[in-house]
C-alpha cells in the first residue's frame, strides 16, 4: 500500500520521484503517439508522464526516444547454444525486457528436470523470462527422446509464476483426431494460453485446431495463411529467425483493423545473429525497412505479446506500468543506448552495467549411443529402383520429399557427392538403444567430410550428414567423446568442434567464444564443399517430424504428412 500511495503522491508532484527521464520523446504504443516530456518513476514502476516533474535523479535523454523494453513472444533459449546467462548477456543490452520461452528442447533431453533447471538458471538474471509448459515432449510418437512429459508433469509446471501456459502444440494431428494424451494435456492448460504450431493447417482441420483453445502460431509462410487463422481468432508471431524468415511476407498482412493480432518472435537465434544482427531490435529493423510504420512495429514488440500473455504490468509506458524501457537513438535503426529493468538501468553502452554471477549447477550432458552396429551407417540395396531424399533448403524449415537414383556399390547404397547425394543418419543418444535412422538428403553440397550435431529438434538425438561413412563415423565418435555439441569432420581428422555439455544443448562459456567457435565450424564446413549459409542450424531440423514434408529419425524415414514410416526405396 506504501508504494501505491507514493506513486499517487509522485503523480500528482506532491513528492519528488525516484528517477526522471527528462527530454524524452515516449513511444506510446497504446494511442500509436509519440510525446515529448518527462517519464517519472517510483518504486520501479511508472507514476506519471509530462512536465515539471521533481527527482532524487534526473538523466537528461536529449530528446531520444523511450519505449517499452521488447518482448519476444516465442523462443528456444537452447537454439542460442548459451546458458541463459550468456543468452540475457547478448539480448538485454539491445533492448529486451523479457522473452516467452518453450524450454522443449531441454525437456526431450531431461524431462520436467530440465524445465526446473531453466527456471532456477533465469530466476536472477536481469531479463524476464517467462515459460510455456512444453507440450510435446517426445514431439511424435516417431522419435526416441530422452524423458517424457506427461499431462501431470504439465499440471505440476503450470504452478510455477512464471509458466504462462502450455507451450507449441507441435502435434495437430493428435489436436484434431482427439488423441487422449494429448486432450489431457489441453485440459491441463486449464483457462491458460496455449501455443500453437500447425503449418498449412487449414479448412476444418484448422477450425478444429482453434476450438481446442489454440491462440497462436508462428509456422505461417504464406499471408494467405497468416489471415486464415487471424479470422479464427488466433494471433499470429511474425518470426525472423535464423533459419525460417517469414516476415517480409507475412508482415503483407498487416493492417490497422487486425493490427492487434500480430506478434514479433524469433523462435531460433544462433549466438552469431544475436551479437551480429541483434534480436527483437533486429526484428524492428526489418519490419520497419518492409515499410511497417515504426511506432506499429513497436507495438507488436511490446503491447502484443504482453496483452495476448496476460502479463498486465508491461508492454506499455503509462501509470502504473513497471519502468521496463528501452532509450532508442532512432526509429529506423533502433540504436539502443540504454535499457531499464523496473526503473534501474541494467545496460548501457551496449554491454550490461552490472554481470549476474549466482552460478546455476550444470544439469549435465546425455551423450550414449550404446553398441552401435558394425556399420552403423551402411545401407543395404534391397534392389529398389530408386529411393527417397530429403531436400534442404536455405532459411526454411520445410523439407520436400525427391526420388533420387542411388550410387550402388558392393550390395550397398553409397553417397554421391558429384550428384550432391549425401548419407543422413540419426542415432539415439540418451538410452544407448543402438538405433540407427538412415535415408538421404540433398541441399548440403558437401563434396567430402561430414557435419555432425547433438541439437536435432526436437529430440536432439545425434544427427549427422556426410560424404562418407568413414566420415560419419568418425563425427559420431568425436561428438561422444565431447558429450555433445557440433563436429566439422574431414576423412581424417575433426576440423571444427564446439562442445556443449549443458544437456548436449548449451554452453556456459562467454556467447563470444561460442559465436567464435561456430564461425570455424563454418568456415569448415564450407572448406568440405557444403553451399548453406546455416548449415548446422538446417541439419538440426532434418529430423524434426512435425513439419512437411519428409524426416528422418532414428526410428527411420517419416511423411510427416501421412504422420507415418516410409521406406527408403520406392519403384
Amino acid at each position: 500500500m506504501r508504494e501505491l500511495e507514493r506513486r499517487i503522491a509522485v503523480a500528482r508532484g506532491d513528492l519528488p520521484a525516484d528517477l526522471v527521464l527528462e527530454n524524452a520523446r515516449l513511444v506510446n504504443v497504446l494511442s500509436g503517439r509519440i510525446q515529448a516530456g518527462d517519464l517519472a518513476i517510483a518504486d520501479g514502476r511508472v507514476a506519471a508522464f509530462g512536465d515539471g516533474y521533481e527527482g532524487e535523479r534526473r538523466v537528461d535523454l536529449g530528446g531520444a526516444f523511450i519505449a517499452p523494453a521488447f518482448i519476444d513472444a516465442h523462443i528456444h533459449i537452447e537454439s542460442s547454444m548459451s546458458t541463459p546467462l550468456q543468452f540475457a548477456r547478448a539480448v538485454v543490452p539491445r533492448g529486451t525486457g523479457a522473452v516467452v520461452c518453450d524450454p522443449h528442447e531441454i525437456a526431450n533431453v531431461m524431462g520436467a528436470a530440465g524445465v526446473r533447471w531453466m527456471l532456477e538458471a533465469t530466476d536472477a538474471l536481469p531479463l524476464s523470462v517467462f515459460c510455456m509448459a512444453p507440450s510435446c515432449v517426445p514431439a511424435t510418437h516417431l522419435e526416441s527422446s530422452g524423458a517424457e512429459l506427461g499431462a501431470a508433469d504439465v499440471a505440476e509446471l503450470m504452478a510455477h509464476p512464471r509458466v504462462l501456459g502450455l507451450a507449441e502444440m507441435m502435434n495437430f494431428p493428435g489436436v484434431v483426431f482427439r488423441d487422449p494424451g494429448v486432450m489431457a494435456k489441453l485440459a491441463a492448460a486449464g483457462d491458460r494460453r496455449i501455443d500453437g504450431h500447425a503449418p498449412g493447417l487449414a479448412g476444418r482441420d484448422l477450425d478444429a485446431y482453434a476450438a481446442a483453445g489454440i491462440t497462436s502460431d508462428h509456422e505461417c509462410t504464406t499471408v494467405e495463411e497468416a489471415l486464415a487463422k487471424i479470422d479464427l481468432g488466433m494471433a499470429v508471431m511474425v518470426r525472423e529467425g535464423s533459419s525460417a524468415r517469414n516476415l517480409a511476407e507475412l508482415l503483407r498482412g498487416v493492417t490497422p483493423a487486425n493490427a492487434g493480432r500480430w506478434l514479433l518472435c524469433s523462435d531460433d537465434r544462433t549466438p552469431a545473429d544475436l551479437l551480429n544482427e541483434g534480436h527483437v531490435d533486429h526484428l524492428l529493423r526489418r519490419a520497419v525497412a518492409e515499410g511497417l510504420d515504426p511506432v506499429l512495429a513497436l507495438r507488436m514488440a511490446t503491447l502484443n505479446p504482453a496483452t495476448h500473455f496476460g502479463l498486465t504490468d508491461r508492454g506499455a509506458l503509462a501509470p502504473g506500468y513497471r519502468a521496463d524501457l528501452v532509450v532508442l537513438e532512432d526509429l529506423e535503426l533502433f540504436r539502443v543506448s540504454a535499457v531499464y529493468r523496473s526503473g534501474e538501468a541494467v545496460a548501457e553502452s551496449g554491454a550490461l552495467v552490472d554481470e549476474p554471477t549466482a552460478a546455476v549447477p550444470d544439469p549435465g550432458a546425455s551423450v550414449n549411443l550404446g553398441a552401435l552396429p558394425e556399420n552403423p551407417i551402411a545401407i543395404a540395396d534391397d534392389g529398389a529402383a530408386r529411393v527417397r531424399a530429403i531436400r534442404a533448403l536455405p532459411d526454411q524449415l520445410f523439407t520436400p520429399e525427391e526420388i533420387v537414383e542411388p550410387r550402388r556399390e558392393n550390395g550397398l547404397l553409397e553417397a554421391d557427392p558429384d550428384a550432391d547425394l549425401l548419407k543422413l543418419a540419426v542415432v539415439e543418444r540418451h538410452h544407448g538403444s543402438g538405433r540407427v535412422g538412415l535415408g538421404f538428403v540433398r541441399g548440403f553440397g558437401l563434396t567430402r567430410g561430414a557435419l555432425a550435431t547433438t541439437v536435432a529438434h526436437d529430440s536432439h538425438n545425434l544427427i549427422v550428414v556426410g560424404a562418407s561413412d568413414a566420415a560419419m563415423e568418425l563425427a559420431m565418435r568425436a561428438l561422444e567423446e565431447l558429450g555433445g555439441g557440433k563436429v566439422a569432420v574431414s576423412e581424417d581428422g575433426v576440423l571444427a568442434a564446439l562442445p556443449l555439455p549443458v544437456a548436449g544443448l548449451m554452453s556456459g562459456a562467454p556467447i563470444e567464444e561460442t559465436a567464435a567457435k561456430l564461425a570455424e565450424l563454418s568456415s569448415a564446413a564450407e572448406e568440405l564443399g557444403c553451399s548453406l549459409p546455416e548449415p548446422f542450424m538446417t541439419l538440426s531440423f532434418m529430423a524434426l517430424p512435425v513439419i512437411p514434408k519428409l524426416k528422418l529419425t532414428d526410428r527411420g524415414l517419416v511423411d510427416v504428412e501421412a504422420f507415418d514410416f516410409v521406406p527408403l526405396g520406392t519403384e
